[in-house]
């Protein structure tokens, strides 16, 4: 089976690669417009990558008929922050983006596309104590304006050319990294910097809470949810959600610690971000849980913590 990933030299694209590799799937294709990066480097097999933009109908049609994929998983855009920095070129790297891979994919008889969205399509305004799928989403921010638009179109051509259109929507991702700015940053960075003996400042207060879920966990989703047989498929995008119950900044920082004795943090809450902070509600992800078995291998902040160090250590082992 013939796999396209766009965005596949990204944190999470190059972890879906990995996956694939692991379950026999040696060659997927990596669409990108960046170099290949470290994660995607050390994969167990050369991964082919195809530089282009997606913006870019011609590199995204060029990239389709060299691959012929059965399958393309669409992680590919601009961040949050980037995109509200720079509208137009979110609006040509996400909107336009996913377009030209849906259009792709109905014109080259792709099976399945896979999306990756996110908890930004939602809102600072929501009213009920718990996020859900069917949750009212009005996007405070650019980014899950594009987002949204994104699920909207995959439903569209699902419903109107029969494409296998699915989706997640990713919460704050926690890995090594990961450094793209946004107010839940803190959720990875407290970890790598303490691990290269850095002191740390969180940003936010103690009691904060952050839906958190494992790199590893976020590309296992996507293709744990491309495998789920169609006829359980009904939500179409889903929450994927990780520790339950969101750990607050203080357990975090103490689990840190714990991991790493000696770890300095300390706590400055931003007004802003606090602000920010402070509307985020937990999540409910039963319908991935109901439809296709959702569940995260790293369900506990500890195992997290775990994997995450462990990752550190074997990039700074020498090449042999």
């Amino acid at each position: 089976m013939n796999v396209l990933i766009t965005g596949g030299t990204g944190l999470i694209g190059a972890e879906v690669a990995r996956i694939l590799q692991e379950n026999g799937e040696q060659k997927p294709v990596l669409f990108d417009m960046k170099p290949l990066a470290q994660r995607s480097s050390d994969l167990a097999h050369p991964a082919e990558v195809r530089r282009g933009d997606l913006g870019s109908f011609s590199d995204v049609l060029d990239a389709v008929t060299a691959t012929r994929p059965d399958t393309i998983y669409h992680l590919g855009g601009m961040l949050s922050l980037p995109s509200e920095a720079d509208p137009p070129a979110a609006l040509r790297a996400n909107v336009l983006g996913t377009f030209h891979v849906l259009e792709a994919a109905r014109l080259f008889a792709v099976r399945q596309v896979l999306f990756s969205s996110t908890l930004a399509t939602y809102g600072l305004d929501i009213q009920e104590p718990v996020i859900n799928d069917y949750t009212l989403q009005r996007p405070l921010l650019f980014y899950g304006a594009t987002k949204l638009f994104g699920e909207h179109m995959g439903r569209s051509y699902k419903r109107k050319y029969g494409l296998d259109f699915r989706g997640v929507r990713y919460p704050s991702i926690v890995g090594p990294g990961v450094s793209t700015p946004g107010i839940a940053q803190y959720t990875s960075r407290v970890i790598e910097e303490c691990a290269e003996g850095k002191p740390y400042t969180i940003k936010a207060k103690p009691e904060t809470r952050v839906p958190v879920l494992y790199l590893k966990d976020a590309a296992r989703a996507l293709v744990q949810l491309g495998r789920a047989p169609l006829k359980a498929i009904t939500t179409v995008v889903y929450i994927v959600a990780g520790v339950k119950p969101a750990p607050s900044a203080q357990e975090l920082a103490d689990a840190v610690r714990e991991k790493l004795p000696g770890a300095e943090i300390t706590f400055s809450p931003d007004p802003a971000i606090q602000e920010a902070l402070d509307k985020v509600r937990p999540l409910d992800d039963s319908n991935a849980r109901r439809e296709w078995n959702w569940g995260p291998a790293y369900h506990q902040l500890e195992g997290i913590i775990d994997d995450f160090l462990q990752e550190l250590r074997r990039r700074q082992q020498p090449a042999s």
